[in-house]
């Protein structure tokens, strides 16, 4: 059996190790924060529990079949809610929208944004759900080694059909007129780190998995997707080590042979790098060993930044429901000062988590536990005073828009942006997302899960294929899985 070493304890690391952990391999996982999850770490203060990073818990099949390759459920684990309404959307002066469940809702609610709007909507689902099938079974759980293996027959033939050299809006155009139609169809790239002027239309997939499969919820957050997965780690013996940083590695020729951290060294047959890609390839490898120098990564169009902050309140809210969107009316100019002329945006089109609406475990009873998200452009400064401006205008702009004065009754607080994620998970320029999914930063266009230079070290997470995503990080992990297992060196 291998040593194998895999950096990072977020959900790709902690997926891949529980897999190789499974087949035997002595596995040894190193993380340099002291809590694990990555970017889904849990923050408890004052009463209040926070999943730090992802909140939406979509693609429910994924999880139940990565899960299955243990035996195992997800109701073995956790409890999993199907969250009613799915969300709320708020219309920069035209109100505010449900999005529920049931196809009638779904169809009564885009006849009223335009006519037809109910037959339009059902057929592009239609269509959508016929993507996802194809993505599912031919191209999301391959690994595309070069670009013959990604533009073969099936890709030539299926892709024509899936749109995947158009963008994301041109396509969703053909159907719909209505802003509000287009803003619900296309809000789901934003959290791909893209804009939908920028994303392949093969993402419209997301529409089926927004609208057909539906938005859930594990009681008790999605820390709890990371309790799961460490109990998988353990089960199968793997040694779990937080709180110390990988610093670099010691070659024989073109392998690595042992990984060097902050307090020690650990022998290594192969390594799998869960940590981020870029960090990974500039300042762990000796230049050598770098598959990528500098000019590539300056050259990737990277994905956004968040403001993030995490909010207690002492008092209930009655205009939020779990899940809630707002949606300025020209969009756009958010979206430009995240591409094109980064800027704090003005009038920002935000997300807001409000978990204690459906879990009375995350906040003590008569209060709120807020999880608030701004889009924001990863080349920005980063500096204590703009972030406390910024709070005191997002906050005044958000209780404009929901209709409730809230401020006066926050008792925790904590924000969370650019600095933030370049310190804790040595995120390339402080992206809160990777690489960003265009149509030459997806599928084989990602950078591989087998480094270029050193033969036995191996890439999972974000920035490897399918990319972006809870569902497809361990997606990646299975495709690593697999390739270990098949591949002799």
């Amino acid at each position: 059996m291998d040593e194998i070493v895999v950096i990072g304890g977020g959900f790709s690391g902690l997926s891949i190790a529980a897999l190789l952990g499974k087949d035997g391999h002595n596995v040894t996982l190193i993380e340099k924060n002291n809590t694990l999850g990555g970017r889904a770490r849990v923050m408890k203060s004052d009463g209040f529990l926070y999943d730090m990073g992802p909140s939406w818990y979509l693609m429910p099949e994924v999880f139940e079949h990565f899960f299955s390759l243990f035996n195992k459920k997800v109701s073995d684990f956790y409890e999993l809610k199907r969250l009613e309404p799915y969300y709320r959307i708020f219309f920069e002066k035209e109100g505010y929208v449900d999005v529920y469940p049931d196809k009638d809702s779904i169809l009564k609610l885009f006849k009223s944004f335009e006519e037809n709007g109910d037959k339009k909507i059902e057929k592009y689902l239609k269509n959508a759900k016929y993507k996802y099938d194809i993505a599912m079974k031919y191209f999301l759980y391959k690994d595309f080694k070069n670009i013959f293996s990604f533009f073969n027959f099936r890709m030539l033939t299926e892709g024509l059909k899936l749109d995947v050299f158009k963008n994301l809006d041109r396509v969703i155009s053909k159907y719909f007129k209505s802003h509000k139609s287009k803003k619900i169809l296309e809000y789901e790239v934003v959290f791909l780190g893209n804009s939908p002027y920028n994303a392949p239309s093969l993402y419209s997939i997301l529409s089926h998995v927004d609208l057909n499969l539906g938005v859930w919820y594990p009681m008790g957050g999605m820390g709890k997707i990371v309790d799961a997965l460490v109990k998988l780690c353990k089960d199968n013996g793997v040694k779990i080590i937080s709180g110390e940083e990988v610093k670099s590695f010691k070659y024989n020729d073109d392998r690595i042979v042992e990984v060097i951290t902050d307090k020690g060294n650990y022998k290594a047959n192969k390594v799998i790098s869960s940590a981020d890609y870029e960090h990974t390839e500039m300042q762990l490898l000796d230049t050598k060993h770098r598959s990528f120098n500098r000019k590539y990564w300056d050259k990737r169009i990277m994905a956004p930044s968040m403001f993030i902050v995490y909010l207690g309140l002492n008092k209930k809210l009655k205009n939020l429901r779990h899940h809630n969107l707002y949606f300025s009316k020209d969009w756009n100019k958010h979206f430009e000062t995240i591409f094109d002329e980064p800027k704090y945006p003005d009038n920002p089109c935000f997300y807001i988590s409000c978990p204690s609406y459906s879990d009375p475990s995350v906040a003590e009873s008569g209060k709120e536990n807020l999880f608030l998200l701004v889009p924001i452009s990863c080349e920005l400064k980063d500096e204590k005073i703009m972030r406390e401006d910024y709070f005191d205008y997002l906050i005044k702009h958000i209780e404009n828009i929901i209709g409730e004065n809230f401020k006066e009754d926050i008792i925790y607080k904590k924000i969370f942006s650019i600095n933030d994620f370049a310190n804790d998970y040595n995120a390339f320029k402080g992206t809160a997302l990777g690489l960003a999914h265009t149509l030459f930063q997806t599928a084989v266009f990602r950078p591989p899960h087998k480094s270029k230079k050193v033969k036995n070290l191996y890439f999972t997470g974000h920035y490897t294929h399918p990319g972006v995503g809870v569902p497809m990080t361990l997606i990646a992990s299975e495709i690593v899985y697999n390739e270990l297992k098949n591949i002799k060196e």
